[in-house]
């Protein structure tokens, strides 16, 4: 069960990805992040199309964090409160989309308890378990570390990882660059996105 101390976890993250029609008979897409969206376009067919890749490119690029606090629990449970449950289990991203609808696209982290409890949701991936934590090894008798300091030349330290630019990824936004605190990827950032273009989808 998750504990109540608020920083024993990391916040939940959520993306909402929508499609929004104007007085004009035109329509544009928006993130909840600040993402580069395509212009506004009469073609509602194309904006849906790069609303979905957009989505997609979110959770190929957000690594689910084992430490996450549900999402679900930070709303009160709203969306399934007619149920209720303790949070609990692995830390899941869900995608919640309903067709009837039709122009939302919700991303969040949840707990396991939690997601097949959220209406018109889907598993995309779980988060990986916390690599064990190895104690560091006594230093032998004899050796330098065992005899201190000041007996040779310092060894030179691990080089500092240099961080690249960031890369695109599929949707209109960039991925966080890969270097010191960086977190894992999910997906290649060379890929195509809607149309065959990459990082925009404008319509006719």
């Amino acid at each position: 069960m998750y504990p109540d101390a608020p920083s024993a976890r990391r916040p939940g993250r959520c993306w909402t990805i929508r499609v929004v029609g104007h007085r004009d008979r035109t329509a544009s897409v928006t993130c909840s992040s600040p993402c580069v969206m395509p212009p506004r376009s009469r073609d509602i067919a194309a904006l849906r199309r790069f609303a979905v890749a957009h989505a997609a490119a979110h959770a190929r690029a957000a690594a689910v964090h084992h430490d996450a606090a549900c999402w679900c629990r930070r709303q009160r449970c709203a969306l399934h409160e007619g149920t209720r449950v303790a949070c609990a289990g692995s830390v899941v991203l869900v995608l919640r989309h309903d067709p009837a609808v039709g122009q939302v696209w919700t991303l969040s982290e949840v707990c396991a308890a939690c997601a097949p409890l959220l209406p018109h949701a889907r598993v995309l991936t779980r988060a990986a378990p916390p690599p064990p934590r190895v104690p560091d090894p006594d230093p032998a008798p004899g050796t330098e570390a065992g005899r201190g300091a000041g007996t040779g030349p310092a060894p030179s330290g691990p080089a500092t990882p240099t961080v690249g630019p960031p890369r695109l990824v599929p949707g209109g936004f960039s991925a966080p660059s890969s270097g010191a605190g960086a977190g894992p990827e999910r997906g290649g950032g060379r890929r195509r996105g809607v149309g065959g273009r990459r990082g925009r989808t404008t319509g006719s």
